[in-house]
């Protein structure tokens, strides 16, 4: 069943989220955005691009003046500005205009990639999303948060460029693999926490279901997920306050995926940066004991990790202080006044956050025992 989300900027609609089975109503919605009869190319990635290429570009051949793709090696690896210059010479050389289109076909990567791409080649051009993993459905695709990595420093070249289209077949996580679909599951329950608490008890109770894929199951969650990242964006576009409670375990998750070389994916680092926060607010005593080890076990639930080895904690501390949510030299930390109750704090101390990063390491003589 068909379902739309509409985003607003200034109380003006600015886009729409489309959640569908397929891609029939691709034509149709690209009418609607004045979105046809233009030249457009589909980026996308070497692992995505024979699963659903040939479908996308099936359903744009009758609407649009042509088609071409772009593809690049998979992987955050590829996520740099040596890959968006390829990109732009992909442009240039098929001379895309700036009433032209790009389409990102893929996750988070191809979606942050392309969208910054679009953002800056002639000063800015149009960019759907069209997003196939569960993390870039709920999350990347929404909002026009756009960049690419810079010498390992996640994101750190960007600007916000909003989509035209979020376009979501939902029929694109049949071919999600296990770790991926648990990748985005850490995203999700993010949102819960912060936001909203009858939605995380929802998820809880039906983990059963959303494991097994149970199409209306995973159309609800996705919903709910893109409503409340929706409510966030709206109210503060380009992160000036209260959009920074999106980063919830964000702060030390960037610092051990980057520590890490990318080799653990997003969502599972987000997973234990949430865990470390949520220490920091039990210890706080803004959750109960109850509260923290429900949170932290839930993530287990959902085949996410809850402890990493072969990492410092002073090595992870120093890096989160080059990630780019500082303010001011001191390190902006969100934490949890309760379940679905997120706030931001600027006075974590150093103490906090080791202890905090401790609490989720494990040590090689442990391993040993």
């Amino acid at each position: 069943m068909a379902e739309r989300l509409q985003v607003k900027k200034d109380g003006i609609k600015c886009y729409d989220i489309l959640l569908e089975p397929d891609f029939q109503a691709l034509p149709a919605a690209l009418e609607e955005t004045g979105m046809v009869r233009k030249k457009v190319c589909i980026v996308t990635d070497s692992h995505v691009a024979p699963l659903y290429a040939d479908q996308l570009k099936e359903s744009l051949i009758p609407v649009e003046e042509s088609v071409t793709e772009f593809i690049f090696e998979a992987g955050e690896a590829s996520k740099t500005l040596d890959t968006v210059k390829k990109l732009y010479e992909h442009l240039i050389q098929n001379h895309f205009e700036r009433k032209d289109v790009l389409i990102a076909l893929g996750g988070g990567v191809v979606g942050d990639l392309t969208g910054f791409a679009a953002a800056t080649y002639l000063r800015g051009i149009d960019f759907i999303q069209i997003p196939t993993t569960l993390l870039s459905q709920v999350d990347s695709s929404i909002g026009g948060k756009t960049g690419v990595d810079f010498d390992c420093y996640k994101n750190m070249v960007g600007a916000f460029h909003m989509p035209k289209l979020v376009y979501i077949n939902l029929h694109t996580l049949d071919t999600l693999d296990d770790r991926q679909f648990a990748s985005g599951m850490g995203e999700v329950l993010k949102h819960g926490l912060i936001r909203n608490a009858s939605y995380y008890e929802w998820i809880l109770g039906n983990l059963y279901e959303i494991e097994e894929k149970e199409p209306e199951v995973l159309q609800r969650l996705i919903a709910e997920s893109c409503i409340i990242k929706r409510a966030v964006v709206e109210k503060d576009p380009t992160e000036q306050g209260e959009r920074a409670l999106l980063n919830f375990g964000h702060t030390i998750g960037h610092a051990i995926e980057k520590l890490k070389d990318f080799t653990m994916l997003h969502g599972e680092c987000v997973a234990l940066g949430c865990v470390a926060a949520a220490y920091i607010s039990w210890q706080r005593g803004s959750l109960s004991e109850e509260e923290f080890f429900e949170i932290r076990d839930m993530f287990v639930g959902f085949g996410l990790p809850i402890s990493l080895t072969g990492l410092s904690t002073e090595d992870i501390i120093e890096t989160s202080r080059s990630d780019k949510k500082m303010s001011g030299g001191q390190v902006k930390y969100i934490l949890l006044k309760g379940i679905g109750k997120a706030v931001i704090d600027k006075t974590v101390t150093e103490q906090e956050m080791r202890e905090a990063i401790e609490y989720i390491s494990v040590k090689s003589e442990d391993l040993n025992d």
